[in-house]
């Protein structure tokens, strides 16, 4: 592979990095507003252990939000989702630096290595929408690939301390997200175990403190949070309800539909991967058989069960993205470089094509169908409500979104609650949650941000038309007499 060739990978590698910052334009999108909302309630209300929406407990690990709560004193609360985004992406980029860290530790290529970097960088699940998305998932997904890349370099190179960093990855990982993490790294150290050379490795005493220590890390997390037994029993029933299975014909178009749509996320090098072998174009041998071998059936492995649970998300998989791209990579290079080459031209257009979307096509979207209208109803409400007490009883998707522009609008003052317990003592949070309000309100009269609408909680004073949904602004006692007529 030529130097002009490599110098190019590097200069698209910027170039996608750039491309992800036209998202910082974009209007809440999704669940993103959780994230940010979430870690302004707890940095309003001194909680640093349990994660709250509204008041209530939602039994989640908060290692984002430490992060988003550190970056936002830093760059200011109004700026909070730019800075959950801004770490998103920087988890998104870290975990490329990573690939390529493995890759060439593996094959010993600097030009392969940055190959596979771009490959993973220019997927079009992680380019156009999960790798900039003020989710958990990519930071989730940085930690357990960092965590299997120095597990699996640790085996290849008979490096123990590198065993001590995969269980600090993996901890993090647990601390971000959920146990899934140890179902990630378990089906590596599986795969990694089997030839006697690894094993002697992974069970050499430094390996089995390592491995102890991250074990404990659980039990000890739990022991220290308020209620962690909860907590805990609330992260084990949410893995379990993905295999509540649905009916029999849901589950069949499950598993056809779900592989297309993992390949879908993994435009354009998925498929030049796949028509490259399908015409007999990757003549060249593996120098590293073992290397390719062990990334096929570690991906392998971890894909089979979300593919065969009743109930996954892409998103889930994104700790396997990295292998997915290194798998494509290689194929590819063994294609050759006119392949090679090819595969170029088709990922500096994908890039090209992110920037129009960004800068051209999202924006006119969101201001003409949704996004732009959660912060224009939001300015409403601020405006009807006119500084009485103002709660929030919507969890949906429009519901949060909506609360995170009140909240950006009214800042300092506090986060959105959920109204109290005397405006309608039958209101509940749900299963496995609590409210964190400590003693009954003596407040009688206020506003509450509802959908679907609660006759009980208050009257009708406006509706709004958010896409496809309604989002409700009800009254409750004496602030009904200030409200506006229905509109």
């Amino acid at each position: 592979m030529t130097t002009t060739t490599t110098h190019s990978f590097r200069l698209l590698l910027i170039a996608a990095a750039l491309s992800f910052l036209t998202a910082f334009n974009f209007y809440c999108i999704g669940e993103e507003a959780v994230f940010p909302t979430t870690s302004l309630e707890m940095w309003q209300d001194g909680v640093w252990l349990k994660q709250y929406l509204y008041g209530g407990d939602v039994q989640h690990n908060p290692l984002f939000n430490w992060l988003i709560i550190a970056f936002a004193n830093l760059f200011g609360w109004t700026h909070v989702l730019g800075v959950a985004r801004g770490l998103t992406i920087c988890a998104t980029l870290a975990t490329a630096a990573v690939l390529a860290w493995l890759t060439w530790r593996l094959f010993r290529e600097r030009s392969f290595a940055a190959f596979a970097a771009l490959i993973y960088l220019t997927f079009e699940d992680v380019l156009m929408y999960h790798g900039w998305l003020a989710y958990v998932d990519p930071l989730f997904a940085l930690f357990i690939f960092s965590a299997i890349a120095a597990l699996w370099i640790a085996c290849a190179e008979q490096r123990k301390a590198l065993l001590w960093v995969a269980g600090i990855a993996l901890t993090c990982a647990f601390l971000a997200k959920a146990f899934t993490a140890y179902v990630f790294y378990g089906a590596a150290l599986f795969v990694l175990a089997r030839t006697s050379l690894n094993r002697k490795l992974l069970f050499s005493k430094m390996s089995l403190a390592a491995h102890a220590a991250v074990l404990f890390a659980p039990l000890a997390w739990f022991a220290l949070i308020p209620a962690g037994q909860g907590q805990s029993g609330r992260m084990f029933k949410e893995i379990l309800s993905k295999l509540a299975p649905p009916d029999i014909a849901g589950y069949l178009a499950k598993l056809v539909l779900y592989p297309l749509d993992i390949w879908s996320g993994l435009l354009p090098a998925g498929i030049l991967a796949i028509y490259f072998a399908l015409r007999g174009r990757i003549g060249e041998s593996e120098t590293q058989p073992e290397h390719f071998r062990d990334a096929l059936l570690i991906t392998a492995l971890n894909f089979l069960p979300y593919w065969l649970a009743p109930q996954s998300g892409i998103r889930y998989l994104l700790p396997i993205y990295p292998l997915f791209a290194l798998i494509a990579a290689r194929l590819i290079w063994r294609a050759g470089s006119p392949a090679i080459l090819t595969t170029r031209r088709w990922l500096a257009a994908t890039i090209a094509l992110n920037f129009v979307l960004g800068l051209i096509v999202f924006p006119y979207y969101q201001h003409k169908y949704r996004g732009e209208n959660y912060a224009l109803a939001a300015a409403d409400i601020v405006s009807l409500t006119r500084g009485q007490p103002l709660y929030n009883i919507d969890t949906t998707t429009n519901g949060m979104n909506v609360t995170f522009y009140i909240n950006q609008l009214r800042y300092p003052q506090h986060a959105l609650q959920y109204p109290p317990q005397e405006f309608n003592p039958d209101f509940s949070l749900g299963e496995g949650r609590a409210l964190a309000r400590a003693a009954p309100s003596t407040e009688q009269s206020g506003f509450i941000i509802a959908m679907p609408i609660d006759a009980k909680m208050g009257t009708l004073v406006k509706e709004y038309q958010l896409g496809g949904d309604k989002l409700y602004l009800l009254c409750h006692g004496a602030a009904c007499k200030t409200a506006l007529p229905i509109k």
